[in-house]
């Protein structure tokens, strides 16, 4: 069990996927065939390190891998179809392809199928990430074989450092708002037509003003903040964008 496969092809699978409302056979071979495809495998969909880690850091370093000749990035889990697709869209993970392996077919495959009854989950992946090339296994992070669930070395950074250690992973970028606020929708304007992804924190009964002065020390919004420097509102925005371009 948890064998290290580099340099061979990985197993010939086909998985039972839902495309909206159809069934759709899709094989290993199309997924990997003349493509470069990072595949990273988790214990369970919406559970706890796969949701708040696993996942959302490989889909937001997506562009970086794309810009570094990777193809696709693939997420796979021993769950049913219906349930990645419903963790998917929880996850707003659009720059992901999820893939059930519900029979654990892949998975055994791999040799990383393991026993995870104590938790009520039956034959789950144990979680590793690999780089295939043309179908053929290029790198394999494996979690140390651990009690629990380590995740130490499967994560997307690590992946992207082995891939190319000189690669820039984008800067954090959180952003205050305020429902209806005509310079928040600026300040969100701006960072899109400069391809930064936020996350957008909006005032609201649990995030009061209040909050708002005590985290950021000020009282209006929008407030915005890269890699955790605060810049300020829409005008302190534009005005960081411009000079970074003059620069």
């Amino acid at each position: 069990m948890l064998t290290n496969h580099e340099g061979q092809k990985v197993p010939n699978v086909t998985f039972r996927t839902r495309v909206e409302n159809d069934w759709l056979d899709v094989t290993t071979n199309e997924l990997f065939k003349g493509k470069t495809v990072v595949l990273f495998a988790l214990p369970g969909a919406f559970t706890p390190t796969c949701s708040s880690t696993h996942l959302p850091r490989y889909n937001e370093l997506a562009p970086v891998f794309k810009a570094n000749g990777v193809d696709d990035i693939i997420c796979l889990s021993v769950n049913d179809t219906f349930v990645m697709n419903a963790w998917r869209q929880d996850q707003e993970a659009e720059n992901i392809t999820v893939i059930p392996d519900g029979n654990g077919e892949f998975s055994a495959g791999m040799d990383m199928l393991v026993d995870k009854s104590d938790l009520g989950f039956g034959p789950r992946s144990w979680r590793y990430s690999m780089l295939v090339k043309d179908g053929v296994i290029d790198k394999m992070f494996i979690e140390p074989n651990q009690p629990g669930d380590p995740f130490e070395i499967s994560d997307a950074d690590t992946m992207l450092a082995y891939i190319n250690p000189q690669a820039e992973a984008p800067k954090a970028v959180s952003l205050f708002t305020r429902a209806g606020c005509p310079h928040c929708a600026r300040a969100k304007t701006l960072l899109q037509e400069h391809g930064m992804n936020y996350e957008e924190i909006e005032l609201s009964h649990t995030i009061s003003s209040r909050s708002l002065h005590a985290i950021t020390g000020a009282d209006s919004v929008p407030q915005v903040y890269v890699g955790g420097v605060h810049i300020g509102g829409a005008d302190d925005l534009e005005a960081w964008f411009a000079a970074k371009h003059a620069a």
